[in-house]
C-alpha cells in the first residue's frame, strides 16, 4: 500500500494502533465535537502532499536513530570498555527526556510556527553527533583516552535527548492537525511500517559495514554515524514541504468553542474530574511505573550480554533485531484486531505474563551454533511478537481511561512516571550487574522476571470499558479446547 491508496475523503477506520499520536477506536463524543473544528483548513492536495513527505521524513530519520540508538550504539560502546553503570546511563538518559516534554508542549503552543520550532530543536539536537564523529577521528589519529569518548556520547546523548524531548510534543500536534482523525489509525500503520521496514535492512547492512571495516569496528561506527547525521539533515528537510501550522490560531478556536460545549452538554463534571482524583488512573499510574521499572532492569542489557558476556559479533546481534522487526510488521495488525474484540486489559494480563517469564530463558543462551542459528533468533521473535501487543494495548488503555478534557495532562504525567522509573531500573539493573556474586546479568534477568510478575498485580484492579475478563476468556478458550 502507498500514500496514493489512501483516500483522505472516504476511508475505513483503521484496525490497529502503534504510534502514540494514533487514537483509539473508539473516541470520545466531546473529540469528536472538537476535532472538525479545532483543525486548520487544510486541503485534500496538501494533506495528500503532507502525509507523502511525513513518511519520508520517517525513513531517513528511521536512518539517523538506527546508528544514533540501539544495538549500534550499544556495540559503539562496549568496543571502548564502557561499564554496566554507563550502559545503564545510556539507556536511562532517554527515559528522562520524558519529564521535559510538558515544558516542551508549553513553549511550542506559544510560537507561530511548527516548522520552524521542529528546526530550532531538532536540527541541534542532530548535528550535535558531529562532535563525536570528530572525537572518533581524533581518537584514530592521536590514541585519544577511550574513557573521555564514552563520557562525551554520554553528554551528546544527554543533550541530544532532552532537545528531542522539547519538541516530541509539537511534532506530534503538527501532525495531529495535518493527518484526518479517521485516516490517523491507517496513515500511521504505514509510516510505523515504513520506518521499520528502513530499520529491519539497514541495521543489519550497518552492522556488517561496521565490522568489516579495515580501519577497525570504532573507525567503521564514525564513518556509518556521519551517513546517520546526514540522513537525520535530510529527513528535517522534507518537513519543509508540509503544510506549516500556526499554533495560536487553534487556541483562538478552542477558547471559542469550549464554553458553548460546556452550555450543550457536551463537556459534562465526569469529563472535569482531576487527575489525582482519578483512582483508576492512579492505579493504571501504579502499573505502569512498576512495570517499566521492571522491564528496564533487564530489557537494556540483552544486547550488552550478547555483545560482552557472549562475545558475539555485531553483525549477528543486528540480525537479531531485525529479525525483530519483521516480527513487528507481521503481528501488529492481529493484536490490534484482537483487542478491538476482546479489551486491551486482557491482553495487558495475558501476555504480560509470557513477557515477564521471557528474561528466565536467557538462562539457557550460550555462544554454540545451536543458540546463535536458533535459540536467539526464536527468542528475538517471542520478545517481539509480545512486547508489541503489550506497547499497542498499553498505549490504547492509557488513551482510554483518560478524561477529554484534561488528557494532555494524562498522558503527560504517564510519560513522566514511565520515563522515571524506566530510567530507574535501568540505572539499577546496570549498578547490579556489575556484581558477579550476585549472578552477573542472568542474576538481573531473574530478578527482572519476578518484578515483572508482581507489576501486573495493580493491573487487575484497573478498569477498562467493554472489555472481557481474563477468567471468562480463559473458561472459553477451554471451552473451546474441549470441542
Amino acid at each position: 500500500m502507498s500514500i496514493q491508496d489512501i483516500d483522505v475523503a472516504a476511508i475505513e477506520y483503521p484496525p490497529s494502533l502503534i504510534e502514540p499520536l494514533s487514537e483509539s477506536l473508539v473516541v470520545p463524543e466531546t473529540e469528536k465535537a472538537l476535532a472538525p473544528t479545532f483543525s486548520p483548513k487544510v486541503t485534500k492536495a496538501e494533506t495528500r502532499t503532507s502525509l507523502e513527505v511525513s513518511t519520508l521524513d520517517g525513513v531517513y530519520a528511521t536512518i539517523f536513530t538506527s546508528v544514533t540508538t540501539g544495538v549500534l550504539l550499544t556495540n559503539f560502546l562496549v568496543e571502548l570498555k564502557a561499564t554496566p553503570i554507563q550502559m545503564g546511563m545510556l539507556a536511562s538518559i532517554p527515559m528522562l527526556g520524558n519529564l521535559l516534554q510538558p515544558l516542551g508542549a508549553y513553549f511550542a503552543d506559544r510560537t507561530s510556527s511548527r516548522f520552524k520550532y521542529s528546526m530550532k530543536i531538532y536540527l541541534p539536537a542532530r548535528l550535535l553527533w558531529l562532535l563525536v564523529v570528530g572525537a572518533i577521528i581524533w581518537l584514530s589519529w592521536r590514541h585519544l583516552d577511550s574513557h573521555f569518548l564514552i563520557n562525551l556520547v554520554l553528554v551528546i546523548v544527554f543533550l541530544s535527548n532532552f532537545l528531542g524531548a522539547l519538541g516530541s510534543a509539537s511534532w506530534l500536534s503538527w501532525l495531529a492537525s495535518l493527518v484526518p482523525r479517521r485516516l490517523r489509525g491507517r496513515y500511521f500503520g504505514f509510516r510505523s511500517r515504513a520506518a521499520n521496514l528502513t530499520s529491519m535492512i539497514c541495521v543489519p547492512l550497518i552492522g556488517l559495514g561496521v565490522s568489516y571495516w579495515p580501519g577497525g569496528t570504532i573507525q567503521g561506527y564514525g564513518v556509518f554515524l556521519m551517513v546517520g547525521i546526514s540522513a537525520g539533515v535530510i529527513s528535517l528537510g522534507y518537513q519543509f514541504f508540509m503544510r506549516d501550522i500556526n499554533p495560536q490560531t487553534l487556541k483562538k478556536k478552542k477558547d471559542q468553542l469550549i464554553p458553548s460545549l460546556a452550555i450543550d452538554g457536551i463537556l459534562t463534571d465526569e469529563d472535569s474530574i482531576s487527575l489525582w482524583q482519578d483512582k483508576n488512573f492512579i492505579i493504571f499510574l501504579i502499573y505502569f511505573s512498576l512495570w517499566m521499572f521492571a522491564i528496564n532492569l533487564s530489557s537494556p542489557f540483552f544486547n550488552i550480554y550478547m555483545l560482552d558476556a557472549l562475545k558475539l559479533n555485531v553483525s549477528w546481534v543486528t540480525l537479531y533485531n531485525s529479525l525483530s522487526a519483521a516480527t513487528n510488521l507481521l503481528v501488529l495488525v492481529r493484536w490490534g484486531k484482537l483487542a478491538d474484540r476482546i479489551g486491551n486489559r486482557p491482553i495487558l494480563l495475558l501476555i504480560g505474563v509470557i513477557v515477564a517469564l521471557t528474561p528466565l530463558l536467557w538462562l539457557g543462551v550460550g555462544a554454540d551454533s545451536l543458540s546463535i542459528f536458533l535459540w536467539l533468533p526464536l527468542l528475538h521473535i517471542l520478545m517481539s511478537g509480545t512486547w508489541v501487543a503489550i506497547d499497542l494495548c498499553c498505549n490504547n488503555l492509557q488513551l482510554g481511561i483518560a478524561k477529554v478534557e484534561n488528557c494532555s495532562v494524562y498522558f503527560a504525567t504517564a510519560a513522566a512516571v514511565a520515563g522515571v522509573s524506566g530510567a530507574l531500573g535501568t540505572t539499577a539493573g546496570g549498578f547490579l550487574a556489575q556484581f558477579s556474586h550476585l549472578g552477573g546479568f542472568l542474576g538481573l534477568f531473574v530478578l527482572s522476571s519476578l518484578l515483572r510478575l508482581v507489576a501486573l498485580l495493580p493491573l487487575v484492579f484497573v478498569q477498562e470499558k467493554n472489555s472481557h475478563s481474563v477468567s471468562q476468556l480463559l473458561k472459553k478458550w477451554l471451552q473451546t479446547a474441549k470441542i
